[in-house]
């Protein structure tokens, strides 16, 4: 007997300690997090750590002047147990696989912890979709959507939009999907068109969500009603909805950033006129009714109600002692960094983390595919009734875990998610 490891453990001991970007060792870190609080095993722990399926495809593409390029495409289907895998799709010069395997992990987590019968799954091509033209994002969407085929589908893995993606793609990828298979299949995909069977409130789900427990929070930490402030990092399909609901609470958004820099306004910034002024330049700067305000100053705003909603690993180790907001709520995926989240707790800020804040997503996703599958589709109101009552339920959970086991809300929505995976796990068993 020796204490070599045979190549497959190896590989997944790698997999679990080594050789990861940032933003996977934070995926890791938290859930090794849970398994400790947990008591789990390790041969458990590996089960819920290691994707089920990878798929990494190259993506040619025939350019309009003729030439052609490849591009690098992932699909990670992290876990199956609970239902088929579930996340978005996101064009990104950023994307790696160890970034989609960190996102398809958060996906798992969330899915379970909204009560969503849901594995995760997270895909992109690595490209800069500003850089494509409109008929050549098409033909790349088609062809990636081709490529992916054999692990998609309505009870397989189900697309959504993300970063650089919108509903015409997803139009795009279920038409493809559906020609495949010589039949409309309108499961195959989430965010699509409403004239596609799409539903109504899922373009502003995610944003919907993020401002339920915004509120919840700041309810909790008892900031008063009236005076409350916000800050708001990101103006894109997340950050651009959250600051207009946080407006319609009577929240004053003080300052809102994009990629090319950030604006202020102590009195509140109008948010539908900051929009216009978006909508024809492309940019939040420049705005009349605000200053200029540095990009990383937004982070550290005396206000009550910080949103980063961008991309992920934003708060840091460096800039976590500044942040003076009382409540921080993750719109994005994995923006507060682990060692910054230690620092927000021991300076007494409530930090709700995303796979709680920015689930709404994939609830009205969820509910897109089951209004699809039984071809009938809801009002508006039911829409936004049965995503309040699961962001409610799942916001009361864990706030009622991390008392009882005096955690933060991070801690304590990891360990309710890692938990009904884990027993769904141990459930159904290991075959064969």
């Amino acid at each position: 007997m020796t204490d070599t490891l045979a190549p497959a453990a190896q590989a997944t001991a790698s997999f679990l300690t080594d050789g990861a970007t940032s933003v996977l060792d934070d995926a890791k870190r938290q859930l090794a997090a849970a398994i400790d609080i947990l008591g789990y095993d390790d041969g458990l722990h590996a089960m819920l750590a290691v994707p089920r399926r990878e798929m990494t495809v190259g993506v040619p593409l025939r350019r309009d002047d003729g030439t052609q390029q490849v591009f690098i495409g992932h699909r990670v289907q992290h876990s199956l147990t609970r239902g088929p895998a579930k996340g978005g799709v996101r064009y990104s010069p950023h994307v790696t696989l160890d970034e989609v395997r960190a996102l398809a992990m958060w996906m798992t987590w969330k899915c379970a912890l909204l009560d969503v019968p849901y594995g995760g799954a997270k895909g992109g091509v690595a490209l800069d979709p500003a850089a494509l033209s409109m008929s050549e994002l098409e033909r790349l969407t088609r062809r990636f959507t081709t490529e992916i085929l054999p692990i998609i589908g309505p009870e397989r893995d189900i697309p959504a939009p993300d970063i650089g993606t919108d509903e015409r793609v997803m139009a795009w990828m279920l038409d493809t999907y559906s020609v495949a298979s010589g039949y409309t299949v309108p499961g195959v995909v989430t965010g699509k068109p409403l004239a596609l069977g799409g539903s109504r409130g899922r373009a502003s789900a995610t944003s919907r969500g993020v401002v339920h427990v915004a509120l919840r929070a700041l309810e909790h930490v008892a900031v008063p009603a009236s005076g409350r402030t916000a800050a708001v990092q990101g103006f894109g399909k997340v950050g651009r909805d959250a600051a207009k609901f946080l407006t319609d609470a009577d929240i004053s958004v003080v300052a809102i950033s994009d990629q090319y820099g950030a604006v202020y306004n102590g009195a509140g910034l109008n948010i539908l006129d900051l929009a216009d002024h978006v909508d024809k330049t492309g940019r939040v700067v420049g705005f009349s009714a605000a200053e200029a305000l540095p990009p990383h100053e937004l982070l550290e705003l005396d206000v009550d109600l910080l949103v980063p909603a961008a991309v992920e690993s934003v708060i840091t180790v460096e800039n976590a002692p500044r942040v003076r907001a009382s409540v921080i709520v993750e719109g994005a995926n994995g923006p507060t960094s682990t060692a910054a989240d230690e620092i927000l707790a021991r300076n007494g800020a409530l930090v709700v983390p995303d796979i709680l804040a920015n689930a709404g997503g994939v609830v009205v996703s969820y509910f897109e595919w089951v209004q699809g599958n039984q071809a009938y589709w809801w009002n508006a109101q039911d829409v936004e009734d049965r995503l309040s009552e699961k962001m409610s339920r799942a916001w009361d959970d864990v706030v009622s875990t991390a008392r009882i086991r005096g955690l933060t809300l991070r801690a304590a929505a990891m360990v309710l998610a890692v938990e009904r995976v884990a027993d769904a796990h141990l459930l159904r068993g290991l075959y064969p």
